[in-house]
């Protein structure tokens, strides 16, 4: 068994700890479609206004770096663990590609550009946007490169729109 498939039978073993899957999936539920993210933008904006359209903007970069990601997987298809019969996963999804996590593209994609714009919020977000993505592994729907290629997929969509970003902060 490689790498990928070992840490991710480690990880969903995990999920069968008492709270610990149930954690997963309630994760799993609010990152669908970057919700959380997109959501915590919107909130930003609303109660920052020195800083609106630089969470505005943050929030398309978080948008935008789903979209990506869903466009790869429909470019990749490569199966999820459950299609190869390895074990059933915790949560269903809504889709049946997992190359690269798109969860994980949304909440790397947060975790930069809101730290970007206000970074006392840095430990919160990267913490919570790391609890995210190990979530996809402790529900069994991603193995460990599907989580790595989305985060930095996602990471790399806004620090590419920092400046875009930043220049909203002074507008």
């Amino acid at each position: 068994m490689d790498l990928d498939r070992r840490l991710l039978h480690a990880l969903r073993r995990v999920g069968e700890r008492p709270g610990v899957g149930g954690a997963a999936r309630g994760l799993s539920f609010v990152g669908e479609h970057g919700a959380v993210w997109l959501a915590a933008g919107v909130v930003a904006a609303a109660v920052d206004g020195p800083r609106r359209a630089g969470w505005l903007r943050g929030v398309a970069l978080v948008g935008g770096a789903h979209l990506v990601s869903m466009g790869v997987k429909r470019v990749v298809r490569r199966a999820r663990p459950e299609a190869a019969g390895e074990f059933t996963p915790l949560v269903r999804t809504a889709g049946r590609h997992s190359f690269p996590s798109s969860h994980a593209s949304s909440a790397a994609a947060a975790a930069v550009a809101f730290a970007a714009l206000h970074p006392p919020v840095r430990p919160v977000v990267g913490a919570a946007a790391a609890a995210m993505c190990v979530s996809r592994l402790v529900v069994g729907v991603h193995y460990p490169s599907d989580v790595a290629a989305g985060a930095l997929l996602g990471a790399a969509t806004a620090a590419a729109g920092r400046r875009w970003t930043a220049g909203a902060r002074r507008a």
